[in-house]
């Protein structure tokens, strides 16, 4: 376990990590003048608060954390702010660790509509350090201002963002480690001849001493399936047009939707491996380009009935559209 402790006079500021392979991130702060983070009122101005609540079943059995609580302490805290409420987002019986969330993802698409992001504890946005440096990013691009009410976490303060900033720092060494040992441990898997996680190899490869190897007829055929898609057919067409060329799966069998679908979702084909959340070189041969691999994403999202489970690649990490 590693250790963030920064302490300025009346000032203090404690920070506790669980690393580098926990899910837990501890923060407590106490920076407050009459019950308020040291930023005054004066100083907010009328703002616009985006109130964020969040309760999972698991929560409310183990924490006592109802979403009626939540915001009548948030609400009462913009009014001591000083701040406008532009909207209140709850998202009852959902995981922190998952940022399909669909009050999360319209108060993000609302962005422009508020100044300030208000919880009353890190972990009700985000239980996931990853997930919750991603947001961070976000809100920095977006000039907007991130405040978590119980551990008087406000970015608007330089104390703030000296503390997000070895947030994210030891975030990102978190995260290069992991990576680091999830490609060792698949690699290794790999070479006894179990495959990628006991997988077996996906259409247009094969295994050969622990990577994969293109099969030059499969990936003709990957390549013919980007092509057509971006050209404008349908999954469904596609299946049909491999079934009428007697074209056969990796298994010797009939192409169908979710056959396709599969292949033209799979970061595999650009060169990359993935793992969960984590996308890392692959050390094989692309048969796509990460480009037109998310130019593929873009035009499915846009035919998609339900938002959230599509990513396109950005920097090599995984960006829900």
């Amino acid at each position: 376990m590693s250790h963030a402790f920064v302490c300025l006079a009346s000032e203090k500021w404690c920070c506790e990590f669980s690393s580098p392979y926990s899910k837990k991130l501890i923060i407590s702060a106490n920076i407050v003048a009459n019950g308020l983070p040291l930023a005054t009122k004066m100083r907010d101005g009328m703002k616009k608060a985006a109130i964020y609540v969040r309760v999972s079943t698991e929560d409310q059995a183990k924490e006592g954390f109802s979403l009626d609580s939540q915001l009548e302490k948030l609400r009462s805290y913009c009014k001591a702010r000083g701040w406008e409420i532009e909207g209140e987002y709850v998202d009852d019986g959902y995981s922190g660790r998952d940022i399909r969330r669909p009050a999360y993802q319209k108060m993000m698409e609302n962005m422009d509509r508020w100044d300030i992001l208000l919880v009353m504890k890190m972990d009700r946005i985000h239980r996931n350090s990853k997930n919750f440096m991603l947001m961070m990013e976000e809100l920095r691009r977006k000039n907007k201002e991130f405040v978590s009410m119980t551990e008087s976490l406000d970015t608007s303060t330089a104390m703030g963002r000296f503390v997000m900033d070895i947030i994210q720092r030891i975030a990102q060494l978190e995260s290069e480690q992991i990576g680091e040992r999830v490609y060792d441990g698949m690699r290794q898997k790999a070479k006894q001849g179990a495959g990628l996680l006991g997988s077996p190899p996906p259409y247009g490869y094969e295994y050969g001493d622990g990577v994969l190897v293109r099969v030059e007829e499969e990936a003709r055929v990957v390549r013919r399936i980007f092509d057509d898609y971006l050209a404008g057919k349908s999954i469904a067409r596609i299946a049909e047009e491999l079934n009428e060329a007697a074209v056969k799966t990796k298994k010797g069998g009939r192409w169908d939707r979710k056959t396709v679908s599969r292949i033209l979702s799979n970061p595999v084909y650009c060169g990359l491996m993935e793992w969960e959340d984590f996308l890392f070189e692959g050390g094989h041969e692309a048969i796509v380009t990460i480009d037109e691999f998310n130019r593929v994403q873009r035009r499915k999202a846009e035919r998609a009935k339900r938002r959230g489970k599509i990513f396109v690649i950005e920097g090599m990490e995984k960006k829900f559209i």
